[in-house]
């Protein structure tokens, strides 16, 4: 079956988005169940978010939201958290200038950089959530709780990250990974798909 470039994208993106809620919802819930006081917090929304934006830069801002509305809806969280964790999440995308910066295809290569970008969005999703919860009264110690509480899914997005990192196509540019492996098609003689196999690249 052949696709265009925008409907793998489409493809793509909802599988990544369900994989992303599922395993939000999934953690939330056990958590909720086996570790009920613990003040640590298990997310891969970072992680996830990070591989998106590799993969189509600003898009990833639908898996920053979704990875918020589900850990939420999971949780039972009050309206303030909705609105701390969906939006704050958002602000992840306040890394994709360095990430562009810095060169995807340099970020995708060097373990030193990935773990850099994958830090950057890490602190901006926190920045976010806490310049959100200052507008429902939060205050400007919250800052520092914030990234306590979710240090294990910094961990978990620099190990993510760099395993995603080694593994072909999964943390690279889509529309560089389609001409890629067009080329690589072409140079063994298969068949390409002709023009209506990602036509639009």
């Amino acid at each position: 079956m052949n696709l265009t470039l925008k409907q793998y994208r489409a493809v793509d993106l909802s599988i990544l988005l369900f994989v992303l809620a599922a395993a939000e919802a999934l953690i939330s819930v056990a958590a909720g169940k086996w570790f009920p006081g613990e003040l640590y917090v298990l997310s891969p929304t970072v992680a996830v978010t990070a591989i998106v934006m590799m993969r189509w830069g600003a898009y990833a801002a639908l898996h920053a939201f979704g990875g918020g509305l589900a850990y939420c809806i999971a949780s039972g969280a009050s309206p303030k958290q909705f609105a701390v964790y969906c939006l704050g999440n958002c602000f992840a995308l306040a890394a994709l200038p360095l990430l562009l910066k810095l060169k995807k295809e340099r970020v995708r290569s060097g373990a030193l950089l990935t773990a850099l970008y994958t830090a950057a969005v890490f602190c901006a999703v926190q920045i976010g959530r806490w310049l959100i919860g200052l507008c429902f009264g939060g205050t400007a110690g919250d800052i520092v709780s914030l990234f306590a509480a979710d240090s294990l899914s910094l961990v978990f997005a620099l190990v993510t990250v760099q395993i995603a990192r080694r593994t072909d196509g999964l943390f690279e540019d889509q529309i560089a990974y389609l001409i890629r492996t067009q080329a690589e098609r072409r140079k063994a003689d298969l068949p390409d798909g002709g023009d209506t196999e990602y036509g639009n690249i």
